[in-house]
């Protein structure tokens, strides 16, 4: 009988992670596909990108609502709550007989809670890895410690995962599934990307995406305007703004963005989602990726693409050589575009080894469950200890 596989979604990026491995599913007669979409990709603010989901010929198994339409700590408790409620409900009327969740969202910790609850078998991408800057940190952990299966992006990774107790033997090092786009998708050409944006990115452009930091108080609006400062430094430079997640203190963000890209339409251009093809594309043809997005860290370095990462959001992540840290102040700013737009800094990028690898996560997490004996699993998991430190 086929095994009913739910994979859960609720942010346009992490949708994007994971197509590779939902057409995966979606074609292996061993698997039915169920989609469990949320958050950010039912609300108009954020694009209603659930469009893009059925545009890319998937089923949504169940839609559901649980942003409560406030970016406050109270607003943002609230819409897990509300997750809680409706995936709870949600999955009592799939009854998959395995739950697939990607990263460390609290719209994520909110579905594996219910999914626990459910005694239903969680599979998670992304576990073991580090951002101390935010709320995700303590999220990922927990989901980690709620789910009988892991895969993650790199070895790194994977020893973190056994070290919080998980039994080696269902922990994978697989990659980082967003590779897979870069190495399976058919990216545009500049005209092309050009015309689909509306917008020419003209001489030298950068792709702007900035986050607050969840775990810092009232910074969000300071450090993105010291973004903006650093932008108008350089003239002739273009830039792809895409909106923050729905996330504390990002409606601020959004504003700011909306206000510079009316004040300046010849130069900038906002999105509310880009889509994986034509994100990916911006990425390949811009000059630099700039702000405290995770793609900056994971994807760019595979396309060859200098980036800037700003502040404590990615702080404690793997990052390859083509990876520049710096603070959140004008200055600091700058002088690092300085030099991922420098001819040498550039060129160098063009060979970066990407520690998150070549790309095939999404093959191997289906031959990883491929070999699931799925009469045999027992959520009454046990803490493996660590012996002498080794793994």
């Amino acid at each position: 009988m086929k095994k009913r596989i739910c994979v859960f979604t609720g942010t346009r990026a992490e949708y994007g992670l994971l197509k590779p491995l939902l057409t995966g599913i979606k074609k292996d007669k061993r698997y039915v596909l169920q989609l469990l979409v949320s958050g950010m990709h039912l609300s108009p603010e954020f694009g209603s990108t659930y469009r893009e989901i059925e545009n890319d010929g998937f089923t949504i198994s169940e839609k559901v609502k649980m942003l409560a339409g406030s970016d406050s700590v109270t607003g943002v408790s609230r819409s897990a709550g509300l997750g809680l409620i409706g995936y709870g409900e949600a999955l009592h009327r799939l009854r998959p007989e395995l739950l697939i969740i990607l990263g460390d969202r609290y719209e994520a910790l909110s579905a594996a809670i219910a999914a626990l609850i459910a005694r239903i078998p969680i599979a998670h991408i992304n576990g073991g890895e580090a951002t101390y800057g935010l709320i995700d940190e303590a999220i990922r952990h927990a989901i980690t410690k709620m789910s009988f299966l892991h895969f993650t992006s790199t070895e790194e990774y994977r020893r973190r995962v056994i070290q919080l107790g998980e039994d080696p033997k269902r922990v994978f090092n697989v990659g980082a599934t967003g590779i897979d786009n870069i190495r399976e998708l058919k990216l545009l050409a500049k005209p092309a990307l050009e015309k689909g944006l509306g917008f020419r990115l003209g001489e030298r452009s950068v792709l702007v995406t900035f986050h607050p930091v969840t775990l810092e108080k009232d910074t969000a609006k300071g450090q993105f305007a010291m973004l903006l400062a650093a932008l108008d430094h350089f003239s002739g430079l273009n830039a792809v703004f895409t909106y923050p997640n729905a996330d504390t203190e990002g409606k601020p963000i959004r504003a700011s963005i909306d206000e510079y890209v009316s004040r300046n339409p010849e130069k900038a251009k906002a999105f509310a989602s880009l889509g994986q093809l034509r994100y990916l594309s911006a990425m390949k043809h811009v000059d630099a990726v700039i702000g405290n997005s995770s793609s900056g860290i994971i994807e760019a370095p595979s396309l060859g693409i200098p980036s800037v990462n700003i502040g404590d959001r990615q702080s404690g992540r793997i990052r390859a050589k083509s990876v520049i840290d710096c603070k959140p102040a004008k200055a600091a700013i700058i002088k690092a575009m300085e030099k991922a737009f420098s001819p040498g800094f550039r060129a160098a990028c063009r060979n970066v080894k990407n520690p998150y690898g070549g790309g095939y996560a999404s093959r191997r997490i289906l031959k990883a469950l491929s070999r699931v004996d799925w009469d045999a699993i027992d959520l009454k998991k046990k803490f493996v200890d660590m012996r002498g430190g080794r793994v």
